[in-house]
């Protein structure tokens, strides 16, 4: 089994050192020809830097070198958005540069003028993406749930998910999110997972909690773990972490609201393969509830969207997905979950999943947007 993995470690290194290669390659042939250089040594050293320089932050991410290594974890964060689409923007590059060099056209033309249009396109896309990350909108969602909840009528819930908060997303990107949830004036706040990017430690060193704990509304705040949570192995910490800023983690468990309405946290998918311990089925956490009662569940992956219809769960909401992040991944996603973004409604439940508030690896969205959920639920009785 470990040299399995050894394998693969070292098949995806050869991979990437590979499409590294391949990149720095066309960098150096484009820059090579524009300023006539023609040692490439001090080209080579900084292009391997920054192609390494996330794994050399990971690798180096200790007192006293933690600054440099935050440094070169965002450098090696944008590097993995140029790898993705290097691979689509240089290969249909490189081939119009040999067809114009067949039909003889000038270098200045098929390796410099080629060259810089991809350069603009890249660009473009890393300027655009950054933008789409770092300026969160509000998407607002409408629903009726045909059950009375007490004395409510109706309900507004701010919701973000995937804030990711680490040595990239931080407490300049907490201030968007506070921002944008006080103008939704919530009656509720709903953090569906992923609060943390894997690490507790730049979260409590940064002291995070401050600006996180700034999110209030008059029925509570409350969230569940994600799959980073338990990547990052300190759920005990990061739970004791929300509850001492007023957000309560709810892991398989429910709250009975204003004696209104349930909101019920589902621990994450991933509990199972890094506790030891699984999670509860809907059905087991539902039995003991009124169900006469509106029942909102948080659950990080929406991967059980048939099975919360199923059980007379009236609203869930789930982030995970990212929505790609960074198209054409959206493709992926939209195969590998009945919804990866967006609204639906299926039997009695409205599902609703978030792109997500944050980002994982680069700071970049292409074809997403960073944002956070408004949702108005109107109470009807029949």
């Amino acid at each position: 089994m470990k040299l399995r993995v050894v394998a693969i470690v070292f098949g995806v290194l050869l991979l990437y050192s590979g499409i590294s290669f391949y990149i720095g390659w066309n960098g150096w042939l484009f820059l090579s020809h524009l300023f006539h250089l023609e040692n490439a040594t001090v080209y080579t050293i900084i292009a391997s830097i920054i192609a390494f320089s996330y794994i050399i932050g990971r690798l180096a991410y200790r007192a006293p070198f933690k600054p440099v290594a935050e440094v070169l974890k965002l450098i090696g964060s944008y590097w993995f958005a140029v790898l993705e689409y290097a691979v689509i923007i240089l290969p249909p590059a490189n081939v119009v540069a040999l067809i114009l060099k067949a039909a003889g056209a000038e270098k200045s033309i098929y390796i410099v003028g080629v060259g810089g249009l991809a350069l603009l396109i890249m660009a473009v896309l890393l300027i655009r993406g950054s933008w789409n990350a770092w300026s969160p909108i509000v998407r607002t969602y409408h629903v009726q749930v045909p059950k009375p909840a007490g004395k409510l009528k109706k309900l507004r819930i701010a919701m973000a998910s995937d804030l990711h908060l680490g040595t990239i997303v931080g407490n300049r990107h907490l201030v968007r999110l506070v921002n944008k949830v006080k103008e939704i004036k919530p009656d509720l706040i709903l953090l569906p997972g992923d609060i943390l990017d894997d690490d507790i430690e730049p979260f409590l060193r940064k002291n995070m909690s401050t600006e996180l704990g700034k999110l209030k509304a008059p029925l509570g705040v409350y969230a569940v773990t994600g799959n980073h949570e338990y990547i990052g192995r300190k759920v005990p910490e990061f739970i004791a972490a929300m509850d001492a800023i007023g957000i309560r983690v709810l892991m398989d468990e429910t709250a009975l609201i204003a004696d209104s309405f349930y909101v019920i946290g589902r621990k994450d998918k991933a509990a199972a393969g890094f506790s030891g311990k699984g999670r509860l089925p809907i059905q087991e956490l539902v039995a003991p509830l009124d169900q006469s009662r509106p029942l909102i569940m948080l659950d990080h992956q929406p991967s059980d969207i048939a099975s919360a219809a199923d059980n007379g769960i009236d609203i869930s909401v789930s982030g995970h997905t990212h929505r790609g992040q960074m198209m054409p991944n959206h493709l992926i996603t939209r195969k590998l979950f009945e919804l990866d973004w967006g609204y639906l409604k299926k039997g009695g439940l409205h599902a609703i999943v978030s792109s997500g508030f944050g980002t994982w690896g680069p700071p970049v969205r292409i074809g997403s947007r960073s944002e956070v959920i408004h949702i108005e639920v109107e109470f009807t009785t029949v």
